[in-house]
């Protein structure tokens, strides 16, 4: 490659706390890519401790409050809100928060029930009132799943309490997988669609369409941005719109040293090829990260970057 962005050499050496996920997901793997290039890039007695998490709101708290220096969060857009407090972040805003990079994952939030209930709309749930089990994440204001899964169906006008109905409330996604595919829920409100569990159950359920009112609704009231699945994306199933879901969000303070931000951008736009590899085996479109990464689309984030990654993106050749 020519003509690329310098490589960074920090001669002091760092101690840095990144917060990834629960421990063996996506974002705990990229804050492992993060750790080692970056560390062999600086003084030799650098320090990166990695901490678990839940890669929702509990990560951009973490780096608004202090408490550590970088973290992952997902989706990207939901962090947005945190800027000036408004949303779920309502009397808590972290104008200082800046971006550091995007890593792609397109994703989306999915309201699907079984077709044994003879619903195909959000018009057909609110007709027949069926009495529903939903397999979702928890609704604890930490977990961007549950959140926005409940603020969905209340703004959708599904009582699924009211009804009759429950939820099974769990924290990560392979757990609300297992209630559908063992046939203890009849609904699934989730994401992580690249998983292959959804094309395990996905003939057996209709998966809605949200209504524009309520997606604009929800855009308005907290940011979210809606997003289309795919035609063909589930077995049998056409396009639909619904809640965008997509990415990774890499995020520091403006606090962090220059250098630091530069270096951090430039191993994830450089060495990009590392973290690649470890999803080569799945096709792009069902990986949990979205590859091949493109430098200059990490960084277009959906709040300000930091200057020291602002540094690297322009630095990066035409396309």
């Amino acid at each position: 490659m020519t003509n690329r962005p310098p490589e960074p050499v920090i001669a002091r050496s760092l101690r840095l706390n990144l917060k990834g996920d629960w421990g063996t997901a996506n974002l705990h793997r990229v804050c492992g890519w993060i750790s080692q290039e970056l560390t062999d890039r600086c003084g030799p007695y650098t320090q990166v401790a990695i901490w678990n998490g839940r890669g929702f709101i509990d990560s951009v708290r973490a780096v608004g409050r202090g408490e550590v220096d970088i973290a992952l969060t997902t989706p990207a857009a939901f962090t947005t809100a945190a800027l000036d407090g408004s949303g779920v972040y309502d009397g808590e805003a972290y104008p200082d928060l800046r971006a550091l990079a995007v890593i792609p994952q397109r994703d989306r939030l999915v309201v699907g029930v079984h077709r044994s209930l003879g619903v195909t709309s959000f018009a057909d749930l609110r007709d027949h009132k069926p009495q529903l089990t939903v397999a979702t994440s928890v609704n604890d204001g930490i977990n961007h799943v549950g959140i926005a899964g409940h603020a969905l169906l209340a703004h959708a006008g599904v009582d699924v309490v009211g009804w009759g109905g429950s939820f099974l409330s769990d924290e990560r996604p392979f757990e609300s997988f297992d209630h559908v595919l063992n046939g203890r829920a009849n609904a699934v409100v989730h994401e992580a669609v690249m998983l292959p569990h959804w094309q395990q159950f996905g003939l057996d359920f209709n998966f809605l369409e949200v209504e524009e009112s309520v997606l604009c609704a929800l855009e308005e009231q907290y940011k979210w941005p809606a997003a289309v699945v795919a035609d063909g994306h589930f077995p049998g199933h056409a396009a639909f719109r619904t809640l965008d879901f997509s990415d990774f969000l890499v995020l520091t303070r403006l606090d962090l040293s220059e250098d630091i931000a530069y270096a951090i951008a430039w191993v994830l736009g450089e060495t990009r090829d590392i973290i690649e590899g470890q999803y080569r085996h799945m096709p792009p479109e069902r990986s949990p990260i979205t590859y091949p990464l493109n430098p200059h689309a990490m960084g277009q984030a959906p709040i300000p970057l930091h200057p020291g990654a602002a540094r690297y993106y322009a630095a990066l050749p035409t396309p």
